[in-house]
């Protein structure tokens, strides 16, 4: 049977790699956001003939968002899944204490 104190440790794991993904998401939107709010001109400014710096950040906001679920997939098969198997004793039946 998993100790109560190793499970509590995977599942404080499991919530500071989320919350630190879901702040990082946070920053690069409303950052973009608040671009768009206050500094228009900026994002006007043109980066190639038919791209404005605009659309470039907002299309690498979608890149983010992509790349930082890739992290937390990544992360989760090679740290959390290898944790919580462990932690299953041989003959574990779910709901039973």
């Amino acid at each position: 049977m998993p100790s109560h104190s190793t499970l509590e440790a995977v599942s404080a794991a499991r919530w500071r790699i989320a919350i630190s993904l879901t702040i990082a998401m946070m920053v690069a939107y409303f950052g973009f956001i608040l671009l768009v709010a206050y500094n228009k001109p900026l994002l006007a400014t043109r980066v190639a003939p038919g791209l404005s710096l605009g659309m470039l950040l907002g299309a690498l906001v979608i890149v983010v968002a992509w790349a930082l679920t890739w992290i937390y997939i990544a992360w989760a098969n090679r740290h959390y899944d290898a944790s919580v198997t462990g932690l299953r004793a041989p003959g574990h039946v779910e709901g039973r204490r």
